[in-house]
């Protein structure tokens, strides 16, 4: 029964990502649900959907190709610090203070979800030099923005890839081909090194992963058929209802503590 529960949210999850983001919402909860520690469980959901990143970055590599190298190359190095800060935090945290941030960063996570384009359109008419291409990424501002996104994502990967938006939109940034481009990138990137963090210090479960990955992976390839046959509202819609819905369990279950 464990294995199906989490071969079923990992699938689900797989689609959400491919049409509209939140599998998160899905696989972290079926993995404390299967008696994952839930320290341990945000780690192996992490790595649940981490080879999604990847392959969702290489549709946007002609993008990410022709963006200023030298801001590239900045992001790239905050992303891989931030993986690490969050990861390093995560396994500092103790288990019974973090059981009492999950239920907050999952309505975190579900709030952002939800009001992901009014946060966008509040980005983008902020006043900052406009350099699509990436040239205005110079100021310590910036840069310290950029690592607490990252650290976010390192530590706890729901609502990032909105987030990461939102930041990219506050650079100055207005082409959405490499915003989408650099947000998934740098996705993989800072997930790659949160990743390695949790796993040298023992906090994957690995069977449960590489089933969920599998899952995951076959998940993904149904999502990128059906986003043709549904309306994207009704994804949001079902996206945001069960963030709701895993947020009030887990709310839930620490009052039963």
């Amino acid at each position: 029964m464990d294995i199906s529960l989490l071969v079923i949210a990992a699938f689900l999850a797989g689609i959400l990502n491919a049409i509209a983001g939140g599998g998160s919402f899905l696989t972290f909860p079926a993995l404390v649900f299967v008696g994952v520690p839930p320290i341990a469980a945000n780690a192996t959901s992490a790595v649940a959907v981490f080879p999604g990143y990847l392959s969702s970055s290489l549709g946007f590599l002609e993008e990410i190709r022709g963006y200023d190298r030298r801001s590239l190359w900045a992001l790239t190095g905050l992303a891989i610090a931030g993986g690490i800060v969050g990861a390093l935090l995560l396994i500092v945290t103790p288990s019974g203070l973090f059981n009492l941030i999950v239920p907050w960063l999952l309505l975190l996570a579900t709030a952002l979800f939800a009001f992901d384009q009014t946060l966008r359109r509040w980005s983008a008419s902020a006043k900052v030099d406009h350099h699509p291409q990436g040239g205005a990424f110079d100021g310590m501002t910036k840069k310290v923005a950029t690592l607490i996104v990252t650290s976010y994502g390192g530590y706890f990967n729901g609502g990032l890839g909105i987030i990461l938006l939102a930041l990219f939109s506050g650079l100055g940034m207005r082409d959405m081909h490499v915003m989408n481009g650099l947000k998934n990138g740098l996705s993989f990137i800072l997930s790659a090194a949160s990743v390695l963090t949790l796993s040298i210090a023992g906090l994957i479960y690995w069977h449960e992963a590489m089933i969920m990955m599998l899952a995951a992976s076959l998940g993904g390839y149904a999502g990128a058929r059906l986003a043709r046959q549904l309306p994207a509202s009704l994804i949001r819609t079902i996206v945001i209802l069960v963030g709701l819905g895993m947020s009030l369990v887990f709310f839930m279950r620490l009052r039963a503590f």
